[in-house]
């Protein structure tokens, strides 16, 4: 039950990321800082759960419960008329996967854990996240349906230059997520102590 406690509120503190149809002008920036979002709030719960319980394969039930309630949230959103017109990917299963599969390998080292499983989470997430991206239907047409107020001039968004690599969203969400998701994973173990 406890589990289940904690998965649906890490739920809800990432219901939004990942929801790109408003943000659509912030797109690139929004989808780094999500995915960032959704690195920490998987890996820290998962492997708090995971070094709790001791059993691999923890994390990915973790992560199934988290997917599980998200789809429920946002059909109810979508039923109310939320203008959410693609599908929700269950993007944080592959990632705690890997988590699991560190877990078992390392013979439940935590510190391997720690380094491995921090880094493996945080580098894949942002990837597995893209998919989301990609299913967006159109997002100009989406902004053009459900316009927002006019934005303040110090809002204004610059169109990004895409393409180059120290622009592309993935390797910076990667980047960072690797480096965080240590730090996390290490609180993760830190709360069982």
């Amino acid at each position: 039950l406890f589990i289940v406690f904690v998965a649906v509120n890490s739920t809800l503190l990432t219901i939004n990321a990942g929801d790109y149809i408003f943000y659509t002008d912030w797109v690139w920036t929004s989808y780094t800082v999500f995915s960032i979002s959704q690195t920490l709030m998987l890996i820290v719960g998962a492997t708090y759960y995971l070094t709790f319980t001791g059993v691999p394969g923890t994390a990915t039930y973790y992560a199934l419960i988290m997917t599980v309630y998200t789809w429920i949230a946002k059909a109810a959103w979508f039923a109310l008329g939320y203008p959410y017109d693609f599908i929700v990917t269950p993007v944080w299963l592959p990632s705690a996967m890997l988590l699991d599969l560190v877990y078992w390998a390392t013979k439940k080292n935590k510190h391997s854990l720690i380094l491995f499983g921090g880094v493996l989470v945080g580098m894949s997430l942002p990837l597995f996240n893209m998919v989301n991206l990609i299913t967006v239907a159109d997002p100009l047409e989406t902004a053009f349906k459900y316009p927002r107020p006019t934005l303040p001039p110090y809002m204004t968004p610059i169109e990004p230059q895409v393409g180059k690599f120290y622009n592309s969203p993935v390797a910076l969400g990667a980047g960072a997520g690797a480096v965080l998701g240590c730090t996390f994973a290490a609180l993760g173990c830190k709360l069982n102590t």
